[in-house]
């Protein structure tokens, strides 16, 4: 995880907020599972999310002026999420930290927790047994900022980490054929299944579609984020 930091000294206490999570791809043909989102409902994305951290990580951080990102609405489940903002001068501290995958989960660590929990949040918790074994492989690391964001007081930076499914077991293989017929079948509103001319415009049917699922197809963001509920 490497950022550009180039902050003037007159800029170091200024905030920007980090974000760091891990999405899944999972592919039939032409087109991706994309989960509906709790906190943007309606809305829908990529199963996966931000990275937590373990206790050891949180002294590290505090030292650093880290301040956790906390709302309303899914405060409990935010809880350790890598996610909040920092004094612009502790970003390069931050981001050799990062890079030392000490004291976080790691991206498979990650990705296995949030697709337990969205299973059932999307009524498909009856797949859940499936996970146990389940093997990821990188697809690409995308990176943005330090960037202004329209209306906030801080630089924002993010870093998502694109992982395919690998097939190498009868529960993976069963895994991905149930989600993409959930996704394809209107019963179960949980899942659907888009293409990218669907991420691009940003809507399947009466189903919006979160902007950072572009990154399952390529590196880069194709419309602005959707508010989260706070």
């Amino acid at each position: 995880m490497t950022f550009s930091a180039g902050f003037r000294t007159g800029k170091r206490r200024h905030l920007v907020r980090v974000s760091c999570s891990v999405l899944l791809r999972l592919a039939d043909d032409d087109r991706y599972v994309l989960f509906d989102s709790p906190k943007r409902p309606g809305a829908y994305g990529p199963p996966g999310g931000v990275i937590k951290i373990h206790p050891p990580a949180a002294g590290l951080l505090e030292s650093w002026g880290f301040q956790p990102e906390r709302t309303t609405v899914g405060a409990e489940k935010m809880r350790a999420d890598l996610r909040g903002t920092l004094p612009a001068g502790a970003l390069r501290p931050f981001q050799a930290w990062f890079a030392t995958n000490s004291y976080r989960e790691t991206a498979g660590e990650c990705l296995l927790r949030e697709l337990r929990e969205e299973l059932s949040e999307v009524g498909l918790g009856a797949l859940e047994p499936l996970t146990r074994s389940l093997v990821f492989s990188p697809v690409r690391t995308v990176r943005e900022g330090p960037a202004p964001v329209p209306g906030k007081p801080y630089l924002q930076v993010r870093n998502f980490e694109v992982y395919d499914l690998a097939l190498l077991s009868p529960d993976a293989l069963r895994l991905r054929r149930e989600l993409v017929d959930a996704g394809h079948d209107e019963s179960r509103p949980g899942a659907i299944c888009a293409n990218f001319g669907d991420i691009a415009h940003g809507r399947l049917r009466a189903a919006l579609i979160a902007p950072h699922s572009a990154f399952l197809a390529g590196p880069e963001r194709l419309a602005a984020d959707l508010p989260p509920v706070r």
